[in-house]
């Protein structure tokens, strides 16, 4: 039992390192594969104030790309209106809408399922027509194919013109929670008409730093001010994630440090207790001739072994936690051999430091008054 004890400190904090590391490195996997889904080449631009001296009208954006398509592929305007009501007949589901353009379904990689993407004219001619997510239309026509029904917007009619593919892994639905319709409508539909949002496709992967700068040195000319504008590529917004998440898992492993550290003060106040307990053990072997190198290995050997157990234990205690609390998350299971390999490392490592104290002073013992002693 008190082998136990002194191993718990040891215990729960490899468990802690094990579980946060790969639940932070799961989290890191799942936005990053997300992000990249997306297409690292995509580049969001924000317009940052209101009033007309703070806007950027959607053919300022397209000439801007016609005359930089060494650069710029597509790009399309983007207006949201957030927590909708969407009808059919007597269901009534609350969803988010995105006004875009005919480019849209290249810049966002969406495929479609059944029907159609929105077209130029129903962009130029304001037409009520809709695209769908899967879960959207098993909602409200309870089948995945709702081509031709027809639904409606915070009151306003439209025409399922085409459902888009499922995304794998969506069966909660978060994914395809989706309703795109033209951003000329959205302009009508939303509370602010005003276009804030754009975004961009480069040409090149490798020129994306290039084409972020020259839709930056674009908006600097129309506005002069550099808080009227917010351009990001999703190649930042990795290098963001990454950085952040770095820093998360640096407290969170911190934190469990402490527990090996009071782990390590537990295994040295035991070994402490145990030299005194078998000072005549100590005083014989001195005896017969064991030497103070031969005590002092066998008692750090002995700390190493106890805190490498406790090690092991609480690596598969931690993996164990880590899988249970991934899935419940609906996360990937990111335990690497490095975290489990540093665990262990660590953990016996902490067994030579705090055990090494205890050894050194029953090596260093008189053998007359270790057997002296009662």
């Amino acid at each position: 039992m008190r082998s136990f004890l002194t191993m718990l400190g040891i215990i729960i904090g490899v468990a802690a390192v094990i579980t946060l590391v790969s639940i932070v490195s799961g989290f890191s996997e799942e936005m990053l594969s997300s992000f990249e889904s997306m297409g690292t080449n995509k580049i969001s631009v924000n317009i940052i104030g209101r009033g007309s001296s703070r806007n950027v009208e959607p053919d300022e954006m397209h000439t801007l790309a016609k005359e930089n398509p060494e650069l710029i592929e597509y790009v399309t305007p983007t207006v949201s209106i957030q927590n909708a009501t969407i009808k059919s007949g007597s269901t009534n589901i609350t969803s988010s809408i995105t006004g875009v353009n005919e480019y849209y379904d290249e810049i966002d990689s969406k495929n479609i399922e059944t029907g159609r993407f929105l077209t130029y004219l129903d962009v130029e001619h304001r037409l009520k027509r809709c695209v769908i997510g899967t879960y959207i239309s098993q909602e409200l026509f309870g089948t995945k194919n709702g081509v031709g029904q027809t639904l409606k917007i915070n009151g306003t009619q439209f025409t399922v013109a085409g459902v888009f593919e499922e995304t794998a892994g969506s069966e909660d639905g978060s994914t395809d929670d989706i309703i795109v319709i033209p951003y000329t409508v959205a302009q009508k539909l939303s509370y602010n008409g005003k276009i804030s949002s754009y975004t961009f496709t480069g040409a090149d992967k490798d020129k994306i730093d290039i084409t972020k700068k020259t839709i930056e040195n674009f908006l600097y000319s129309k506005f002069e001010d550099t808080n009227a504008y917010l351009v990001i590529s999703m190649a930042e917004a990795v290098d963001i994630i990454n950085e952040l998440m770095g820093m998360v898992s640096s407290i969170l492993i911190g934190i469990a440090a402490i527990s090996l550290l009071v782990g390590g003060i537990g295994i040295m106040n035991i070994m402490l207790v145990s030299v005194t307990e078998r000072t005549r053990e100590i005083g014989i072997r001195k005896a017969l001739g064991a030497t103070g190198w031969d005590i002092l290995s066998q008692f750090v050997v002995e700390a190493i072994t106890t805190s490498a157990v406790g090690g092991i234990i609480g690596i598969i205690l931690g993996i164990f936690c880590a899988k249970v609390l991934a899935n419940s998350l609906g996360l990937p299971s990111a335990i690497s051999a490095t975290s489990v390999l540093v665990a262990f490392s660590v953990s016996a490592g902490i067994g030579v430091a705090f055990g090494y104290l205890p050894a050194k002073k029953a090596a260093k013992m008189n053998p007359i008054d270790a057997l002296r002693h009662d």
